[in-house]
Protein backbone atom coordinates (compact mmCIF):
# COMPACT_ATOMS: atom_id res chain seq x y z
CA UNK A 1 0.00 0.00 0.00
CA UNK A 2 1.49 3.49 -0.80
CA UNK A 3 1.27 6.82 1.26
CA UNK A 4 -0.50 8.56 -1.87
CA UNK A 5 -2.65 5.69 -2.60
CA UNK A 6 -3.67 5.50 1.52
CA UNK A 7 -4.22 9.12 1.29
CA UNK A 8 -6.65 8.71 -1.74
CA UNK A 9 -8.63 5.21 0.24
CA UNK A 10 -9.18 7.93 2.73
CA UNK A 11 -11.06 10.30 0.66
CA UNK A 12 -12.87 7.87 -1.49
CA UNK A 13 -14.13 5.19 1.48
CA UNK A 14 -15.51 8.16 3.33
CA UNK A 15 -17.13 10.41 0.36
CA UNK A 16 -20.02 8.95 -0.28
CA UNK A 17 -19.14 9.23 -4.11
CA UNK A 18 -19.74 6.54 -6.95
CA UNK A 19 -16.91 7.93 -9.08
CA UNK A 20 -14.36 10.71 -8.50
CA UNK A 21 -11.49 12.40 -9.69
CA UNK A 22 -8.89 12.22 -6.52
CA UNK A 23 -5.95 14.41 -6.13
CA UNK A 24 -3.64 13.63 -3.64
CA UNK A 25 -0.93 16.34 -2.52
CA UNK A 26 1.65 17.01 0.30
CA UNK A 27 5.07 17.30 1.19
CA UNK A 28 6.42 13.42 0.27
CA UNK A 29 5.38 10.23 0.74
CA UNK A 30 7.42 7.62 -0.08
CA UNK A 31 8.68 9.43 -3.13
CA UNK A 32 5.00 10.41 -4.21
CA UNK A 33 4.69 14.15 -4.19
CA UNK A 34 1.64 14.98 -6.05
CA UNK A 35 -0.87 12.34 -7.52
CA UNK A 36 -4.02 12.51 -9.92
CA UNK A 37 -6.26 9.42 -9.86
CA UNK A 38 -9.29 8.44 -11.07
CA UNK A 39 -12.15 5.84 -9.07
CA UNK A 40 -14.76 3.87 -10.25
CA UNK A 41 -16.58 0.97 -8.80
CA UNK A 42 -15.63 -1.08 -11.73
CA UNK A 43 -12.04 0.48 -12.38
CA UNK A 44 -11.26 0.85 -8.58
CA UNK A 45 -8.36 3.45 -7.86
CA UNK A 46 -6.46 4.07 -11.10
CA UNK A 47 -3.08 6.34 -10.95
CA UNK A 48 -3.22 8.88 -14.04
CA UNK A 49 -0.55 11.20 -13.15
CA UNK A 50 2.41 11.31 -10.74
CA UNK A 51 5.43 13.93 -9.85
CA UNK A 52 7.76 12.21 -7.52
CA UNK A 53 10.46 13.86 -5.37
CA UNK A 54 12.02 16.34 -5.37
CA UNK A 55 9.40 18.39 -7.15
CA UNK A 56 6.92 18.55 -4.05
CA UNK A 57 4.33 21.70 -3.34
CA UNK A 58 4.83 20.75 -0.05
CA UNK A 59 7.95 21.29 0.26
CA UNK A 60 8.09 24.40 -1.54
CA UNK A 61 5.22 25.82 0.46
CA UNK A 62 7.10 24.48 3.80
CA UNK A 63 10.53 26.23 2.30
CA UNK A 64 8.79 29.99 1.88
CA UNK A 65 7.23 29.18 5.82
CA UNK A 66 11.02 29.01 6.98
CA UNK A 67 11.83 32.15 4.62
CA UNK A 68 9.11 34.15 6.24
CA UNK A 69 10.42 33.16 10.06
CA UNK A 70 8.16 29.94 10.70
CA UNK A 71 9.05 26.33 11.84
CA UNK A 72 8.56 24.54 8.52
CA UNK A 73 6.38 21.38 8.31
CA UNK A 74 4.44 22.92 11.22
CA UNK A 75 3.45 26.11 10.70
CA UNK A 76 2.30 26.30 6.87
CA UNK A 77 -1.38 27.09 8.47
CA UNK A 78 0.31 30.83 9.61
CA UNK A 79 1.68 31.40 6.48
CA UNK A 80 -0.88 31.27 4.58
CA UNK A 81 -3.00 33.54 7.19
CA UNK A 82 -0.22 35.71 6.83
CA UNK A 83 -0.86 35.65 2.91
CA UNK A 84 -4.08 38.10 3.52
CA UNK A 85 -1.41 40.89 4.74
CA UNK A 86 0.28 41.16 2.12
CA UNK A 87 0.43 41.05 -2.09
CA UNK A 88 1.14 38.52 -4.69
CA UNK A 89 4.33 40.32 -6.07
CA UNK A 90 6.71 37.93 -6.37
CA UNK A 91 4.63 35.44 -8.14
CA UNK A 92 6.71 35.70 -11.43
CA UNK A 93 9.65 35.12 -9.57
CA UNK A 94 8.33 32.34 -8.19
CA UNK A 95 7.52 30.73 -11.24
CA UNK A 96 10.75 31.85 -12.59
CA UNK A 97 12.79 30.58 -9.95
CA UNK A 98 11.82 27.45 -8.19
CA UNK A 99 9.18 26.06 -10.09
CA UNK A 100 7.35 25.90 -13.50
CA UNK A 101 3.66 25.06 -14.19
CA UNK A 102 2.95 22.27 -16.81
CA UNK A 103 -0.80 21.20 -16.39
CA UNK A 104 -1.62 19.10 -14.34
CA UNK A 105 1.57 19.18 -12.79
CA UNK A 106 4.45 20.85 -12.64
CA UNK A 107 8.26 21.27 -11.83
CA UNK A 108 10.31 22.21 -9.60
CA UNK A 109 14.12 23.93 -10.91
CA UNK A 110 15.88 23.04 -7.20
CA UNK A 111 15.66 20.71 -4.55
CA UNK A 112 14.12 23.47 -1.69
CA UNK A 113 14.33 20.41 1.06
CA UNK A 114 16.63 22.24 2.83
CA UNK A 115 14.86 25.61 2.55
CA UNK A 116 15.36 29.02 0.18
CA UNK A 117 17.89 30.62 2.56
CA UNK A 118 17.52 34.29 2.23
CA UNK A 119 15.61 34.40 -1.32
CA UNK A 120 14.78 38.12 -1.91
CA UNK A 121 15.83 39.31 1.19
CA UNK A 122 14.47 42.82 1.07
CA UNK A 123 11.07 41.10 0.20
CA UNK A 124 8.17 41.87 3.03
CA UNK A 125 7.08 38.83 4.28
CA UNK A 126 3.42 39.10 4.15
CA UNK A 127 4.06 39.53 0.28
CA UNK A 128 6.41 36.13 -0.26
CA UNK A 129 3.19 34.08 1.72
CA UNK A 130 0.64 35.98 -0.50
CA UNK A 131 2.82 35.11 -3.57
CA UNK A 132 3.51 31.70 -2.60
CA UNK A 133 -0.17 31.04 -1.84
CA UNK A 134 -0.81 32.43 -5.35
CA UNK A 135 1.02 29.93 -7.07
CA UNK A 136 -0.26 27.38 -4.92
CA UNK A 137 -3.80 28.00 -5.72
CA UNK A 138 -2.62 28.64 -9.27
CA UNK A 139 -1.38 24.96 -9.69
CA UNK A 140 -4.02 23.45 -7.57
CA UNK A 141 -7.05 24.82 -9.93
CA UNK A 142 -5.05 24.19 -13.59
CA UNK A 143 -4.48 20.24 -12.00
CA UNK A 144 -8.48 19.89 -11.02
CA UNK A 145 -9.49 21.49 -14.05
CA UNK A 146 -7.37 19.01 -15.79
CA UNK A 147 -8.84 16.15 -13.57
CA UNK A 148 -12.51 17.39 -14.46
CA UNK A 149 -12.24 17.17 -18.21
CA UNK A 150 -9.51 14.09 -18.30
CA UNK A 151 -11.36 12.27 -16.04
CA UNK A 152 -14.83 13.35 -16.33
CA UNK A 153 -16.21 12.39 -13.35
CA UNK A 154 -17.97 15.49 -11.68
CA UNK A 155 -16.89 14.87 -7.95
CA UNK A 156 -13.30 15.51 -6.57
CA UNK A 157 -11.76 14.30 -3.29
CA UNK A 158 -8.50 16.18 -2.45
CA UNK A 159 -6.73 14.92 -0.31
CA UNK A 160 -2.37 15.08 1.59
CA UNK A 161 -1.56 17.72 3.61
CA UNK A 162 -2.06 20.90 1.24
CA UNK A 163 -5.70 19.71 1.33
CA UNK A 164 -5.68 21.76 4.47
CA UNK A 165 -5.53 25.18 3.02
CA UNK A 166 -8.54 25.89 3.34
CA UNK A 167 -8.20 29.23 1.15
CA UNK A 168 -6.98 27.16 -1.92
CA UNK A 169 -9.53 24.68 -1.41
CA UNK A 170 -12.29 27.75 -1.67
CA UNK A 171 -10.88 28.47 -4.87
CA UNK A 172 -11.00 25.08 -6.09
CA UNK A 173 -14.36 24.99 -5.31
CA UNK A 174 -15.29 28.08 -6.85
CA UNK A 175 -13.22 27.67 -10.44
CA UNK A 176 -12.49 24.03 -11.08
CA UNK A 177 -15.82 22.70 -12.33
CA UNK A 178 -16.53 20.25 -9.73
CA UNK A 179 -20.00 19.38 -9.12
CA UNK A 180 -19.17 17.91 -5.21
CA UNK A 181 -15.72 18.63 -3.60
CA UNK A 182 -15.14 16.26 -0.79
CA UNK A 183 -12.29 16.57 1.91
CA UNK A 184 -11.73 14.15 4.80
CA UNK A 185 -11.74 16.11 7.60
CA UNK A 186 -8.44 14.40 8.55
CA UNK A 187 -6.72 14.63 5.46
CA UNK A 188 -2.69 14.37 6.18
CA UNK A 189 -0.90 11.29 7.28
CA UNK A 190 -2.63 10.34 10.46
CA UNK A 191 -6.01 10.13 8.53
CA UNK A 192 -4.03 7.41 5.85
CA UNK A 193 -4.17 5.17 8.56
CA UNK A 194 -8.07 5.01 7.75
CA UNK A 195 -7.36 4.91 4.31
CA UNK A 196 -5.00 1.91 4.79
CA UNK A 197 -7.94 -0.06 6.67
CA UNK A 198 -10.21 1.27 3.48
CA UNK A 199 -8.01 -0.07 0.53
CA UNK A 200 -7.78 -3.35 2.44
CA UNK A 201 -11.84 -3.95 2.59
CA UNK A 202 -12.54 -2.54 -0.81
CA UNK A 203 -15.81 -0.86 -0.27
CA UNK A 204 -17.13 2.53 1.07
CA UNK A 205 -17.23 2.75 5.02
CA UNK A 206 -19.98 4.09 7.14
CA UNK A 207 -18.51 7.55 8.10
CA UNK A 208 -21.10 8.95 10.34
CA UNK A 209 -18.04 12.37 11.35
CA UNK A 210 -14.94 13.08 12.63
CA UNK A 211 -15.96 12.56 16.74
CA UNK A 212 -13.99 9.03 17.01
CA UNK A 213 -11.31 9.71 19.78
CA UNK A 214 -11.59 9.61 23.27
CA UNK A 215 -14.85 9.71 24.93
CA UNK A 216 -16.03 12.47 27.83
CA UNK A 217 -18.92 11.10 28.98
CA UNK A 218 -20.68 14.03 30.29
CA UNK A 219 -23.79 15.05 29.84
CA UNK A 220 -23.26 19.32 28.37
CA UNK A 221 -25.10 22.10 30.88
CA UNK A 222 -25.74 24.47 27.72
CA UNK A 223 -27.56 27.19 29.77
CA UNK A 224 -24.39 26.98 31.96
CA UNK A 225 -21.86 27.15 28.48
CA UNK A 226 -24.05 30.50 27.34
CA UNK A 227 -23.98 32.01 30.74
CA UNK A 228 -20.41 31.65 30.45
CA UNK A 229 -20.32 33.23 27.57
CA UNK A 230 -22.50 36.06 28.21
CA UNK A 231 -20.64 37.00 31.22
CA UNK A 232 -17.16 36.48 30.86
CA UNK A 233 -17.01 36.25 27.10
CA UNK A 234 -15.08 33.03 26.67
CA UNK A 235 -16.26 29.32 27.39
CA UNK A 236 -14.44 25.72 26.93
CA UNK A 237 -16.39 23.19 26.49
CA UNK A 238 -14.96 19.40 26.54
CA UNK A 239 -17.56 16.68 25.63
CA UNK A 240 -18.42 13.73 24.10
CA UNK A 241 -16.02 11.80 21.83
CA UNK A 242 -12.38 13.66 21.05
CA UNK A 243 -12.03 15.20 16.94
CA UNK A 244 -9.98 12.62 14.80
CA UNK A 245 -8.25 15.39 12.82
CA UNK A 246 -6.45 18.86 13.37
CA UNK A 247 -10.07 20.86 13.80
CA UNK A 248 -11.65 21.70 16.81
CA UNK A 249 -15.42 20.99 15.97
CA UNK A 250 -17.21 21.58 19.05
CA UNK A 251 -16.30 18.40 21.70
CA UNK A 252 -12.81 20.08 22.37
CA UNK A 253 -12.90 23.82 21.84
CA UNK A 254 -12.71 26.87 23.31
CA UNK A 255 -15.69 29.45 22.19
CA UNK A 256 -16.15 32.90 22.26
CA UNK A 257 -18.64 35.59 21.84
CA UNK A 258 -17.56 37.36 18.25
CA UNK A 259 -19.14 40.53 18.30
CA UNK A 260 -15.92 42.69 19.71
CA UNK A 261 -12.80 42.46 18.03
CA UNK A 262 -11.09 42.81 21.06
CA UNK A 263 -12.00 39.69 21.62
CA UNK A 264 -9.19 38.27 19.03
CA UNK A 265 -6.94 39.60 20.80
CA UNK A 266 -7.78 37.94 23.93
CA UNK A 267 -8.50 34.71 22.72
CA UNK A 268 -4.83 34.67 20.78
CA UNK A 269 -3.72 36.01 24.43
CA UNK A 270 -4.67 32.67 26.22
CA UNK A 271 -3.36 30.42 23.79
CA UNK A 272 -0.16 31.97 22.81
CA UNK A 273 -1.10 32.82 19.06
CA UNK A 274 0.31 35.46 16.89
CA UNK A 275 -1.91 38.54 17.13
CA UNK A 276 -2.53 38.63 13.08
CA UNK A 277 -4.42 34.62 12.65
CA UNK A 278 -7.65 34.32 12.66
CA UNK A 279 -10.19 32.38 14.13
CA UNK A 280 -13.26 30.53 12.90
CA UNK A 281 -17.11 31.12 12.92
CA UNK A 282 -19.51 29.03 13.86
CA UNK A 283 -22.91 28.92 13.00
CA UNK A 284 -26.42 26.43 12.65
CA UNK A 285 -26.43 25.20 9.08
CA UNK A 286 -29.35 26.72 7.59
CA UNK A 287 -28.26 30.07 8.54
CA UNK A 288 -24.79 29.60 6.75
CA UNK A 289 -25.82 31.18 3.69
CA UNK A 290 -27.06 34.55 4.90
CA UNK A 291 -24.84 34.96 6.87
CA UNK A 292 -21.61 33.55 4.48
CA UNK A 293 -20.73 33.57 0.72
CA UNK A 294 -19.54 30.06 1.11
CA UNK A 295 -18.99 27.92 -2.55
CA UNK A 296 -20.07 24.82 -1.16
CA UNK A 297 -23.36 23.85 0.57
CA UNK A 298 -22.08 22.99 3.94
CA UNK A 299 -18.78 23.67 5.95
CA UNK A 300 -18.71 21.43 9.16
CA UNK A 301 -15.17 20.68 8.91
CA UNK A 302 -13.67 24.11 8.31
CA UNK A 303 -12.04 23.36 5.21
CA UNK A 304 -13.32 26.62 3.21
CA UNK A 305 -13.36 29.99 3.68
CA UNK A 306 -16.26 32.63 3.09
CA UNK A 307 -16.91 35.94 2.19
CA UNK A 308 -18.68 37.11 5.86
CA UNK A 309 -21.90 38.96 4.74
CA UNK A 310 -21.67 41.38 7.85
CA UNK A 311 -18.52 41.30 9.26
CA UNK A 312 -18.98 44.53 11.32
CA UNK A 313 -21.30 42.11 13.12
CA UNK A 314 -18.44 39.87 13.97
CA UNK A 315 -15.17 41.34 13.95
CA UNK A 316 -13.64 38.68 15.77
CA UNK A 317 -13.94 35.83 13.17
CA UNK A 318 -13.49 38.05 10.10
CA UNK A 319 -9.85 37.62 8.60
CA UNK A 320 -8.11 41.36 7.46
CA UNK A 321 -9.15 40.41 3.91
CA UNK A 322 -13.00 39.89 4.61
CA UNK A 323 -12.70 36.07 4.74
CA UNK A 324 -13.58 33.67 7.59
CA UNK A 325 -13.02 29.67 7.79
CA UNK A 326 -16.29 28.84 9.15
CA UNK A 327 -17.69 25.60 10.37
CA UNK A 328 -21.65 24.97 9.89
CA UNK A 329 -23.21 22.78 12.31
CA UNK A 330 -26.21 20.18 11.45
CA UNK A 331 -28.65 19.27 13.98
CA UNK A 332 -28.16 15.82 12.63
CA UNK A 333 -24.63 15.58 13.11
CA UNK A 334 -23.93 17.29 16.33
CA UNK A 335 -27.25 17.87 18.04
CA UNK A 336 -25.80 18.93 21.21
CA UNK A 337 -23.48 21.64 19.71
CA UNK A 338 -26.34 22.77 17.30
CA UNK A 339 -28.59 23.38 20.16
CA UNK A 340 -25.68 25.28 21.96
CA UNK A 341 -25.81 27.66 18.77
CA UNK A 342 -29.58 28.10 18.97
CA UNK A 343 -29.72 29.38 22.98
CA UNK A 344 -27.03 31.20 22.54
CA UNK A 345 -28.94 32.79 20.24
CA UNK A 346 -31.91 33.07 21.96
CA UNK A 347 -29.79 34.83 24.74
CA UNK A 348 -27.53 37.10 23.02
CA UNK A 349 -29.30 37.77 19.68
CA UNK A 350 -25.83 36.11 17.85
CA UNK A 351 -26.40 33.32 15.84
CA UNK A 352 -22.26 32.93 15.67
CA UNK A 353 -19.68 31.34 17.93
CA UNK A 354 -16.17 31.84 17.92
CA UNK A 355 -14.36 28.17 17.47
CA UNK A 356 -10.69 27.23 18.25
CA UNK A 357 -9.07 24.19 19.67
CA UNK A 358 -9.03 23.60 23.11
CA UNK A 359 -4.88 23.80 23.76
CA UNK A 360 -1.93 26.17 24.45
CA UNK A 361 0.49 26.98 22.04
CA UNK A 362 2.37 23.92 21.06
CA UNK A 363 0.31 21.30 22.60
CA UNK A 364 -2.08 18.73 20.88
CA UNK A 365 -5.94 19.27 21.57
CA UNK A 366 -7.04 18.91 24.70
CA UNK A 367 -7.94 14.63 25.08
CA UNK A 368 -9.73 13.52 28.35
CA UNK A 369 -11.72 15.67 31.25
CA UNK A 370 -8.89 15.81 33.29
CA UNK A 371 -6.63 17.72 30.94
CA UNK A 372 -9.14 19.93 30.19
CA UNK A 373 -9.47 21.04 34.00
CA UNK A 374 -5.82 21.69 33.86
CA UNK A 375 -6.17 23.89 30.91
CA UNK A 376 -9.16 25.81 32.52
CA UNK A 377 -7.17 26.10 35.86
CA UNK A 378 -3.95 27.62 33.76
CA UNK A 379 -5.80 29.95 31.84
CA UNK A 380 -8.83 31.21 33.78
CA UNK A 381 -11.23 30.15 31.15
CA UNK A 382 -14.24 28.10 33.00
CA UNK A 383 -14.96 24.09 31.52
CA UNK A 384 -17.89 22.34 30.91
Amino acid sequence: MGHHEAHAWAGIATSGFDSAAVIVADAIGEFDCFTVFSYSPKSGLQLRYRRRYPHSLGLLYSAFTRRCGFKPNEDEYILMGMAAYGRPRYVDDILGTWISLDTPGYSLTSNVHRGIGGWLPDARPEDLAASMQAVTERLLVEAASWARKEIGAPNLVLMGGVALNCVANSVIAREAGFSRLWIFPNPGDAGSSLGAAAAHLRKPLRWSGPYLGTPIERDLDIPAVVRSLRTDGVAAVANGAAEFGPRALGNRSLLADPRSADMKDRVNGVKGREKFRPFAPMIREELLHDYFDVPVPSTPYMQFTARCREPEEFPAVVHVDGSSRVQSVSQSEHPVLYELLRQWEDASGCPVLLNTSLNSRGEPLVNTWQEAQAFGEREGVRVH
